[in-house]
């Protein structure tokens, strides 16, 4: 089975083709860093002209590299949603018209479940498992109990990590992508404990019941620092900045932990029977390689194994949609050419019924 794959949700325009052997044949991505650079994050209304430009020279090269047709495929899938609902619509379309004109099955899927399986495209991955997305626009930890089934345990009640990581690069002054600068500036730290001394930052939420994140007042305590060196030094030095970075990284490592380990706690507990309960971690910020050692150190506490992609498959492409539309099309989730795009697609539409539920059990456990 080979599964042409199309994401156009953000600020990457990408194309690939997979097997169901977990072959990637081609995967093309094209960044649009440099017509955003200027503004600061991704404009909408550009993202969305820029994915017209050059989609179809990237659907054509990913065919060409695998050496294909469209006679060739046995489906199309494309990203119908969640993010910037121009950008959908762009991959979304041609991927409808492709599968029309050659009569194939269409996968519409969605973003966030193509992150979620993305490791079960590097290696079998047995469901349930533990899983926490972090992404520009997602941080949540979900139940995977199967494609297309996930039972949500908590979600950020503000921002979004990876949005937490691009503003406070910002307010620090390291530009655009802040995410990857900031961890850059991090590693130029010369002096871990005088950083952490010197910026002692929050960790929201540590030691509340639940699951949930918050990362605005982590946000808002960045931008006080930077407003206070700026007054008193009026301008930034790079050697504070690198300080703060790493500082800042700390505390999202410290935070993320804590709200991880009632997860781990419960999920090992509802599911005993396992022989290798496994965390898999995904999105854009899995790419972190602070978060990712401090996960494995977390991990390896409560003997579970951690499972991320490779970074070059963390932050949006086309494989990880391709793989999603194999495992979709497997069990038969085939879409009409009439389903809609959607900015806002949630994977457990009970998602806040299944929050409040995890809460209710875990607490009563812990009497």
């Amino acid at each position: 089975m080979k599964i042409l794959g199309i994401e156009t949700s953000c600020d990457e325009t990408a194309a690939a083709i997979v097997t169901d052997k977990r072959a990637i044949l081609s995967n093309h991505v094209l960044s649009q860093l440099k017509d955003h650079r200027a503004f600061g994050g991704v404009v909408p209304e550009i993202a969305a002209r820029v994915h017209m430009d050059h989609l179809d020279t990237l659907i054509r090269a990913a065919l060409d590299d695998a050496q294909l047709t469209f006679t060739d495929l046995d489906g199309v899938a494309a990203t119908s949603g969640p993010g910037l609902i121009g950008g959908v619509m762009v991959g979304m379309m041609a991927g409808k018209a492709i599968a029309a004109a050659h009569d194939l099955p269409f996968i519409g899927v969605n973003h966030m479940e193509a992150h979620a399986l993305t490791p079960r495209l590097m290696e079998e991955i047995a469901f349930p498992y533990l899983l926490l997305l972090v992404s520009g626009g997602h941080t949540q930890i979900l139940l995977a109990k199967d494609v297309n089934s996930y039972e949500l345990w908590g979600t950020t009640i503000d921002d979004a990590l990876g949005e937490c990581f691009d503003k406070s690069a910002k307010l620090m002054g390291l530009g655009y992508p802040g995410g990857p600068n900031l961890e850059k500036a991090a590693l130029e730290c010369q002096n871990h404990e005088s950083a952490l001394a010197r910026f002692p930052l929050p960790r929201p939420l540590k030691g509340r019941k639940n699951c949930d994140f918050s990362f605005s007042g982590l946000k808002t305590a960045i931008r006080t620092h930077v407003d206070a060196m700026a007054s008193d030094q009026h301008t930034l030095v790079r050697d504070d900045v690198n300080d703060l970075s790493y500082a800042f990284e700390i505390a999202i490592c410290d935070t993320v932990s804590d709200r991880l380990k009632r997860a781990i706690v419960y999920f090992k507990r509802r599911f005993p029977e396992l022989d290798a309960p496994s965390l898999v971690v995904s999105g854009g910020v899995a790419a972190n390689l602070r978060l990712r050692n401090a996960l494995k150190d977390l991990t390896g506490r409560y003997d579970l194994a951690l499972i991320t992609p490779p970074v070059s498959l963390c932050g949006d492409n086309a494989a990880m949609v391709a793989w999603a539309g194999i495992e979709r099309l497997q069990r038969g989730l085939i879409d009409s050419l009439d389903c809609a795009a959607r900015p806002r697609w949630p994977l457990d539409p009970d998602g806040d019924k299944h929050r409040r539920a995890f809460e209710q059990r875990v607490n009563n456990e812990g009497k």
